[in-house]
């Protein structure tokens, strides 16, 4: 039996299966990085041991040092979580021959799902239903060509290795494919250490639905119904539910019985999700397995198997009542399952959303920094959320790992309920720091559509709004509330505040000053007068007058046309200064007040692009003496699982190229100086 458990992941996962095991009476060790030395999950481990290293391939990566953790605690099992070296079946071997219990799925069988083109072709062999395919083998434009006609458009290049959208591309005209074909192959080399791409035909809006499987050592197989995780931003889920409004109970059987076809078909030992596109528009049916014609359920077709526990596994166990890591552990430990087919009953809904440090108005840009503060209510009570935190309070969202800072997943009777109560209590978490999808994923629990069930692929691209929604609460109430404690709190530390008012003046009548401060939609100049009972604020011009109450450093009630507003406020120390974080029931915002004298901007000076975040360089487009023309692509870094290209902003002369291609850069540095066209 398993008795020490080595968990071979960092975050939310990792303490996921470090609380999993606890409850099972298995220790548990942890491993770590530099960046992530104070981590919770670090913490919460019975033991830990440091990788060195920051990147994930220096640490994480690294199996070399995750077996050598594994030895100096005496460790008899490994938990891989997923990412990583989840689907890594070199390492799962390696676990096997250093005597340790791998927690997944036989290596052959990770082989077999692993590589996307030789899983579709196993897929067909147990019955699966596939969508049009081809391989690219060799380096010929021409080939690629062909091969894109017999497939037709639009299509999708796609890497046979690895997954989260890495190595994908969309083409939905010729012109378009070359350039696709290398950017994707040379995206796949990074990523996965194996360029091999295949074409795939592109279902425009299908809905994407996976399906959730458990097998154990003595041939059972059964599945747990289906998840839909069709809302995503660059081909990576960011809501995720459980079942899908979509799937009735004929296409759920369909469906479940097919991916346990081809778990049997493998000899699966473990938890796995095959991944389903369904089309339930329903005029695109191309399969070589027959399909009921009937229009009341959509054609459905395989996309890959994950064998892995995935991300979103939550959302299964709420609606299904299971703990699969609880089985995961079990399995690995030879048990047989505790359940049949028949014994598996669903009941209510699930959503899950993914909580991430990235700017939707911004194309989703990852936002690493410090996280101020971090509060949320959750306990075991059915009526609340459940949260899974990457971070604790407070905390570091480092460039080196996915921006991801918790997972939250409501439960309840019905899906419309699970989505009010999860919008409720993301609206009213404290989340202090660089900018979140926060509201985006509120905006999207909201929203009508959503709530209709019309949630394909394409529902972020049709609804652009919910990029940027309206604030529940007026600006000005939060920007009266930052002013008015921001000048409670000087009082406080001011030892002659107590001999005058808030806003006394020496003259009456003197002009109020005006102070600029920057808030959500930029900056705004602000004069104010604050009474015991009132505040009034001139903002650019426009006069507003709110009625102010029990006023302290922390908080104040505020009345605005005749609405009352309880805010929250918590001013933290940046490297720009001061920020006042405000929350109320409803609404968030964070306002800044700059200094009468600015400092100089570091990268005002630079003459060409800077890196908007701390990344990797993985490649430089030009050399010293080109010619570039604005908007031309000149550098492109990696970070946070996502590409950002650096652009000419005008036509110049390359005079200096600052960084070369592996370079680790901080986020405004000058990454390449331009020089004014001879």
């Amino acid at each position: 039996m398993i008795s020490t458990l080595l968990v071979a992941n960092r975050g939310e996962i990792a303490r996921r299966v470090i609380r999993g095991a606890r409850t099972l009476g298995i220790r548990t060790v942890a491993i770590y990085s530099e960046p992530d030395t104070d981590a919770p999950h670090v913490a919460e481990a019975d033991r830990a041991v440091a990788l060195r290293g920051s990147t994930a391939t220096e640490t994480y990566l690294d199996v070399d040092q995750v077996l050598a953790a594994a030895r100096a605690t005496s460790a008899d099992a490994v938990h891989p979580g997923y990412g990583f070296l989840s689907e890594n079946a070199a390492f799962a071997r390696a676990c096997a021959d250093a005597g340790l219990t791998w927690v997944g799925p036989d290596p052959a069988s990770i082989e077999a799902m692993g590589v996307k083109h030789t899983a579709k072709a196993l897929a067909r062999e147990a019955g699966v239903p596939t969508l049009p395919d081809v391989l690219l083998e060799t380096d010929d434009p021409d080939d690629w060509a062909r091969a894109a006609e017999g497939v037709g458009f639009p299509l999708l290049v796609k890497a046979s290795a690895g997954g989260g959208g890495s190595g994908m591309r969309e083409v939905r005209a010729a012109a378009e494919l070359v350039d696709a074909v290398r950017s994707a192959r040379a995206e796949a080399a990074r990523s996965f250490g194996d360029d091999t791409v295949f074409l795939e035909r592109l279902l425009d809006a299908p809905r994407h639905i996976e399906v959730q499987v458990v097998g154990d050592a003595h041939g059972h197989v059964v599945h747990l119904g289906e998840r839909e995780c069709s809302i995503q931003r660059r081909h990576q889920k960011v809501v995720e539910e459980a079942p899908s409004p979509v799937v009735s109970p004929e296409l759920r059987e369909r469906m479940g019985a097919t991916a346990v076809a081809l778990a049997e078909k493998l000899g699966y030992v473990g938890v796995g999700t095959v991944e389903f596109l369904v089309d339930d528009v329903g005029d695109f049916l191309t399969s070589d397995v027959s399909m009921d014609p009937r229009l009341t359920d959509p054609g459905y077709y395989f996309l890959e198997m994950n064998t892995r526990l995935q991300v979103e596994h939550p959302v299964t166990e709420e609606v299904y009542g299971v703990d699969l890591v609880a089985l995961q552990l079990a399995v690995a430990d030879g048990e047989p399952l505790p359940f049949t087919q028949d014994d598996v009953r669903a009941r209510g809904h699930a959503v899950e959303v993914r909580l991430y440090a990235e700017d939707p108005a911004q194309d989703d840009r990852p936002s690493p920094g410090t996280l101020h503060r971090y509060r949320h209510t959750s306990s075991g009570d059915d009526q609340t959320l459940r949260w899974e935190d990457a971070l604790g309070a407070t905390g570091e969202i480092s460039a080196f790992y996915d921006p991801m800072i918790a997972k939250v997943i409501a439960h309840a009777p019905t899906r419309a309920a699970a989505a009010r109560r999860l919008a409720a209590g993301l609206a009213q978490a404290e989340i202090h720091g660089p900018p979140t999808n926060r509201d985006l994923l509120v905006a999207v629990l909201r929203d009508a559509d959503f709530l209709a069930g019309a949630t394909r692929t394409d529902f972020l691209d049709r609804h652009p709004h919910l990029r940027t929604p309206a604030p529940a609460t007026p600006p000005v109430v939060h920007l009266a509330a930052a002013v008015a404690c921001t000048s409670a709190a000087r009082r406080e530390h001011d030892p002659r505040a107590h001999l005058a008012p808030p806003g006394w003046r020496t003259l009456r009548g003197a002009p109020r000053p005006t102070v600029h401060w920057a808030g959500p939609d930029g900056e705004v100049a602000v004069r104010t007068t604050i009474r015991p009972d009132a505040i009034a604020l001139d903002v650019d011009g426009v006069e507003h007058t709110l009625g102010l109450r029990d006023l302290t450093v922390t908080g104040v009630r505020l009345t605005h046309d005749g609405v009352e507003y309880r805010c929250r406020v918590a001013q933290h120390q940046g490297p720009t200064g001061v920020t006042a974080y405000v929350d109320d029931t409803e609404g968030h915002g964070a306002w800044r007040e700059l200094p009468r004298l600015p400092a100089p901007d570091a990268a005002a000076g630079g003459a060409g692009p800077v890196s908007e975040v701390p990344g990797t360089v993985v490649e430089v487009l030009v050399r010293e003496g080109e010619h570039v023309v604005a908007g031309q692509k000149l550098v492109v870094l990696e970070a946070m699982k996502m590409e950002h290209p650096a652009l000419a902003a005008t036509d110049g002369v390359v005079e200096t190229v600052h960084v070369a291609v592996g370079q680790y850069v901080e986020a405004h540095a000058t990454l390449i100086t331009l020089g004014v066209p001879g």
